[in-house]
């Protein structure tokens, strides 16, 4: 696009399009409207866009539940297909009558314990994660949203910064959207996710399974009696998941949730 191209709706989105884009125009408004009307930024965000730079990443923000979150580089941008973890632990906590307790682990932006506290506003979470990048822009949408007395950030190894706070068999749901593709997959045909997003993000080892191998284990002292874990789970993987909640025979009422496409995507278990 020509630094002295239209900076219109049609225009912009017509160069999204051009370059492959689905729902270019809804995303050429997005642009214009974050630009808040300066044509030659817009201009620069739409060709950021075209490139394959992430939309959310682009505006600096993205929509998740209904509710809007800032984004940053150092972090995933949260995905629409996210939001069934997220609808499925709201019905879970609906069912109690105390005050619901959540880890959000692996948290990203936050963008799961953030939305169940809007959405469940008697909702109390805690949202863990190892990367700076995450940590920084968690906790600007913990402030941004006004959640500062529900929903704490803590940054460490999974379960680590969770160590003396005194929540050991006090937690009703443990939901994670943990990376679940294999290192492999992300040197092949994957790889093009690495290019705008850190591989923190997706990177589960071998076969994609390593941090649902661990959360299965460590999530068992800080759940309690009848408490769910929730996972998301990518394509094809929810055999391999189940297996890993079997094996432990700590968990029972394991169920699969599908998509609209028929897809198992989140996969729950009660703690025994």
């Amino acid at each position: 696009m020509s630094s002295g191209g239209s900076g219109s709706v049609a225009d912009l989105g017509a160069f999204l399009a051009a370059a492959g884009l689905t729902g270019a125009f809804e995303e050429a408004e997005k642009i214009l409207r974050a630009a808040g009307g300066d044509e030659a930024w817009a201009r620069q965000m739409v060709e950021e866009r075209a490139k394959g730079k992430p939309l959310g990443h682009v505006i600096g923000r993205q929509q998740f539940l209904g509710v809007e979150l800032i984004v940053a580089s150092g972090a995933l941008v949260p995905r629409e297909e996210t939001e069934l973890l997220a609808r499925t632990a709201l019905r879970r906590i609906g069912e109690l009558v105390s005050t619901p307790k959540l880890i959000d682990m692996c948290c990203g932006v936050g963008n799961l314990a953030c939305a169940i506290a809007v959405h469940a506003p008697q909702a109390r979470a805690w949202a863990s994660d190892l990367t700076d990048g995450c940590i920084a822009v968690a906790r600007r949408n913990v402030e941004h949203l006004g959640l500062g007395d529900r929903v704490t950030v803590l940054q460490g190894d999974l379960f680590t910064p969770l160590v003396g706070l005194e929540l050991e068999g006090e937690i009703d749901v443990v939901i994670c959207n943990p990376p679940y593709i294999s290192t492999g997959r992300l040197s092949g045909d994957r790889a093009s996710l690495l290019e705008h997003e850190p591989r923190e993000a997706f990177d589960a080892g071998p076969y994609g399974l390593a941090i649902h191998q661990r959360v299965v284990k460590e999530a068992l002292p800080y759940l309690r009696v009848g408490g769910w874990l929730m996972f998301e789970i990518g394509v094809g993987q929810d055999r391999q998941v189940k297996l890993l909640f079997d094996r432990t025979r700590a968990y029972e009422d394991v169920e699969l949730v599908s998509d609209e496409g028929g897809n198992p995507r989140v996969i729950i278990g009660r703690k025994k």
